[in-house]
């Protein structure tokens, strides 16, 4: 048996349960609307979603694209710039979306959004370094990226042929 419907739904259930912590519902108490989702970039991940064990410990809270200094960076989805400027000295791009989840685009080598803009899927939300870290967070959980990259593609059926076992 396949975990991603699993995943997918665990997703799902998070950003519904932390919605109300992140802004959800915006005006007129509307509820969280479903949304797809693209990558940030073309090229493969080069460092998976690795969850630290504890919320001190190490780990990679994302995922990692190898990209070339330049390469576009658009908005995985529409959402609002929550925040577009630097922070430790990279610097990174927040959008919140419909569905209550956050993306994070952190590695950038400009920025072309600014806070409080509404942005729309594919649009450039500025150039790459050499690195894009792309993370995803459901209130103060973080969520494996290609997961959600994954379920936007459309559900998919898996069939494993187990044989039974005789007593």
């Amino acid at each position: 048996m396949s975990l991603r419907p699993v995943v997918v739904v665990m997703l799902f259930t998070a950003a519904c349960l932390a919605a109300p912590f992140v802004g959800v519902g915006q005006a007129g108490g509307l509820p969280p609307r479903p949304v797809g989702y693209q990558a940030p970039v073309p090229g493969p991940i080069v460092d998976p979603f690795r969850p630290p064990p504890d919320p001190y410990s190490a780990g990679n809270r994302g995922v990692d694209y190898r990209t070339r200094p330049g390469e576009p960076v658009v908005a995985s989805a529409g959402g609002t710039v929550l925040f577009a400027g630097p922070v430790a000295g990279r610097l990174v791009v927040v959008l919140l979306h419909a569905d209550g989840l956050r993306t994070s685009y952190t590695g950038l080598g400009s920025i072309a959004v600014r806070q409080g803009e509404q942005a729309v899927a594919g649009q450039r939300l500025g150039v790459s370094a050499s690195a894009l870290q792309f993370g995803v967070r459901a209130g103060r959980a973080y969520l494996d990226p290609a997961v959600l990259l994954d379920a936007s593609r459309g559900p998919r059926t898996h069939a494993h042929l187990v044989p039974e076992r005789s007593p």
